[in-house]
């Protein structure tokens, strides 16, 4: 089975890192604003990037030292594979 560690941006670049076994699904319950929580209420619903893992643990792992990394350090990851902050949404689902 596929993971995937993804961070979403508000239009203000606000961000949440999650982890997930499903992306597309995930991703649409975020911009369907299905759950509630963080990224309800700061509107973070662009997918700015996302990474695989085949282990959960690892994936896991990895989400929680993306969320200790200082704010400067997650939008230099994220501009290196999307320095626009395009939505990549359409990307994945196609």
């Amino acid at each position: 089975m596929q993971y995937y560690v993804y961070i979403l941006a508000s239009y203000n670049h606000t961000l949440y890192i999650g982890v997930t076994n499903n992306l597309i699904r995930r991703i649409f319950e975020h911009k369907q604003k299905i759950i509630q929580g963080f990224s309800q209420k700061y509107n973070t619903v662009k997918l700015v990037y996302f990474e695989a893992c085949t282990d959960v643990r690892e994936a896991i792992t990895r989400e929680k030292r993306l969320k200790k990394w200082n704010r400067e350090w997650k939008l230099r990851l994220i501009k290196t594979v999307n320095p626009d902050f395009r939505d990549l949404y359409d990307q994945i689902i196609s």
